[in-house]
């Protein structure tokens, strides 16, 4: 009987060392939740540049993503950022602002990385902003020189009487960048005048405003238009008003012109972030916002043939 006991127990211990065994294998298997705002070109190149970063890293073995879109809902991106802490992953991407706004609002202890975002220290309303944010939070910024971008208009249309500025009011980044665009404006002595938006909703009645009072609108890198640019090219082709736009995704749909970045490698540069915080340890608090290294003055050609637009040579065609 003592025998049979002793087996038991032994068995019993050995299937505990095995299962222990698993759970420390799968413990090199790394959860990662990404949140992103909603499907348009510039996110959607910003998150596989994060998943490739980390897979050729880590190995497609070793980390698991689970992507979700919020379908441009702040709502459903805290429902989503609040699943994501419910599982314990292990870092969180919030490709762009408000993805970011709410798993900082989610978790102060899981590392958050976010991308596609314009400037931390609005986002996360950090007023003495250094380039870090001393929380679980850093990431990579989708900021181009707004004075260039405005240099990039005086250049193609110096006898702009006023610029349109349109961009959806609910999105801090969009305001910021709005912010300093204006204030290039008018150290250039051009009129301007704000067009918001409040969603997509109302995008086709106040780009029709904006063709009205306006010669050159400008859309900063704003979510919610680059989800419907469609609908603003539909409105400001017929009517022969050219666009500046704050990214390349926008300037492809309804753009003629826009100061680029590469929002793969910007995602790219934040999978990198996320393996050193991984496996090298790095400390995410301290981990300043990182830039994209280049920027590109890129044009669409087929929109500038149409309207007659001749572009300096320094400028690249989108696609080439």
């Amino acid at each position: 009987m003592k025998k049979k006991v002793m087996a038991l127990l032994l068995a019993a211990t050995m299937g505990v060392m095995t299962f222990a065994g698993c759970d420390s294998a799968e413990s090199d298997v790394y959860n990662i939740g990404i949140c992103q705002l909603v499907e348009h070109a510039a996110l959607d190149a910003a998150t596989q540049g994060f998943q490739d970063a980390l897979t050729e890293k880590l190995g497609a073995e070793k980390v698991n993503f689970n992507l979700q879109n919020a379908q441009g809902e702040q709502t459903t991106a805290a429902t989503i950022c609040n699943g994501f802490v419910s599982e314990d992953v292990d870092l969180i991407l919030a490709n762009a602002t408000s993805p970011l706004q709410a798993a900082a609002a989610a978790t102060t202890s899981i590392p958050i990385l976010g991308t596609s975002v314009t400037d931390y220290g609005t986002a996360l309303e950090i007023a003495d902003w250094t380039g870090s944010t001393g929380r679980n939070i850093s990431g990579t910024s989708d900021l181009a020189p707004i004075e260039q971008q405005e240099d990039m208009l005086v250049e193609l249309f110096p006898n702009a009487q006023q610029v349109g500025l349109l961009y959806c009011s609910a999105e801090a980044n969009s305001v910021y960048q709005i912010d300093i665009f204006k204030a290039a404006l008018e150290a250039d002595g051009i009129a301007y005048k704000e067009f918001p938006i409040a969603d997509t909703n109302e995008v086709q009645a106040v780009v029709t405003a904006a063709i009205g009072e306006c010669d050159v609108l400008y859309i900063p890198t704003d979510n919610t238009l680059a989800s419907c640019t469609e609908t603003v090219y539909n409105v400001v082709n017929p009517a022969k008003i050219p666009v500046i736009a704050g990214e390349e995704g926008i300037c492809s749909g309804c753009g003629v012109a826009t100061l680029a970045i590469s929002y793969y490698d910007l995602g790219y540069a934040t999978g990198e972030m996320a393996y050193e915080i991984l496996v090298e340890g790095a400390d995410v608090s301290t981990m300043d916002v990182r830039f994209a290294p280049n920027v590109t003055k890129k044009y669409n050609a087929a929109a500038c043939a149409d309207l007659g637009i001749t572009v300096p040579e320094d400028y690249v065609a989108i696609g080439e």
